[in-house]
């Protein structure tokens, strides 16, 4: 588990005094994340997830905050922000910033079928519809200007092999970001990191029910190609090779299409995006695994699960985007 700051039983309490959302009941430390301290809070009105960040700012936090109570005000199942007595949405705990949301029901589910990759497709597209209506703007903290900035960094970790990969991958992410057709790419808030563990399901694995997406703090204002990229390069892959399973793929995007038609342009440049959204993911990986920040408990993901699904990608078949109905 990454606890990058302990919160105490005793820090809740206080905490909770400036809320309207309950007593103390307890408090549990989450096993999974690499990025922020998480916990599973209890109280007597219910079951709420407190995080204390740790890389973004209090001056960045409004929209990630914000966004999630936008779209849970809109009925898209996400974590609701809980309002401070002060009405604000935000708190701070041991000079770091840090919310409470509520708790969605369900887990995660690490072998999806069509049927969970259909209700994470749909449900992606309507929180992007629903974005469309969200004024605060933030770019993507995690997007090409970092891995720009990123790629000389862990540059001198790799063979030279992996070196020209890399730099022949950033080369034409570069470009593309060019041309008219990247530029006329549908775009607004995104998730940016809607992996397998960042959506949660009710019901049983035969009858999923959608639980909820969680987890926006690597959002960011992106194409929505984007995200969708990154989620597909998670959810329909077979693990050892990052190749794709056609059923699965077939069904999220299809699911998300339904909901959000793919336009020409993003029709053309949906090859180069899957190779972005691996190159993403490989370079904060690689990033991790090198250059580690202290914790009490904390294991990088491995790197080499994105290399290799980087290479499936420059060299395996690419599903086609869904025509329009």
């Amino acid at each position: 588990m990454a606890v990058f700051t302990p919160v105490s039983d005793d820090d809740a309490r206080s905490l909770l005094a400036s809320y309207s959302i309950g007593d103390f009941v307890s408090l549990r430390g989450i096993t999974a994340g690499i990025e922020n301290t998480n916990y599973f809070l209890s109280t007597t009105a219910g079951e709420y997830v407190l995080t204390v960040f740790e890389v973004l700012t209090a001056e960045q936090l409004p929209f990630y905050i914000e966004l999630m109570h936008h779209l849970a005000k809109d009925g898209v199942p996400v974590p609701y922000p809980q309002t401070r007595k002060d009405g604000s949405r935000l708190s701070s705990l041991h000079d770091k910033p840090a919310a409470i949301v509520s708790r969605l029901e369900g887990g995660y589910e690490p072998d999806p079928t069509p049927a969970h990759c259909a209700l994470a497709g749909q449900t992606l597209a309507l929180a992007h519809l629903s974005g469309k209506n969200f004024e605060i703007f933030q770019p993507n903290l995690r997007g090409l200007a970092w891995w720009e900035k990123t790629a000389p960094v862990v540059l001198p970790f790799l063979s030279s092999t992996l070196q020209e990969l890399l730099k022949k991958s950033l080369d034409e992410q570069t470009s593309l970001a060019q041309t008219s057709q990247w530029i006329n790419l549908p775009r607004g808030p995104a998730h940016c990191d809607l992996f397998r563990d960042n959506v949660l399901f009710a019901g049983t694995h035969e009858m999923p029910q959608m639980g909820g997406l969680i987890d926006f703090y690597f959002a960011g204002c992106d194409t929505w190609l984007f995200d969708v990229a990154v989620s597909v390069n998670d959810w329909c892959i077979t693990r050892p090779e990052g190749r794709f399973v056609p059923e699965l793929v077939d069904a999220w995007l299809a699911a998300y299409a339904k909901v959000r038609p793919f336009t020409a342009d993003e029709k053309a440049v949906w090859p180069a995006m899957l190779r972005g959204a691996a190159l993403r993911f490989w370079l904060s990986r690689l990033y991790d695994f090198y250059l580690p920040r202290p914790a009490q408990t904390l294991k990088p993901h491995d790197p080499t699960h994105f290399e290799r699904v980087l290479i499936a990608r420059s060299s395996g078949p690419v599903p086609d985007l869904p025509k329009e109905n």
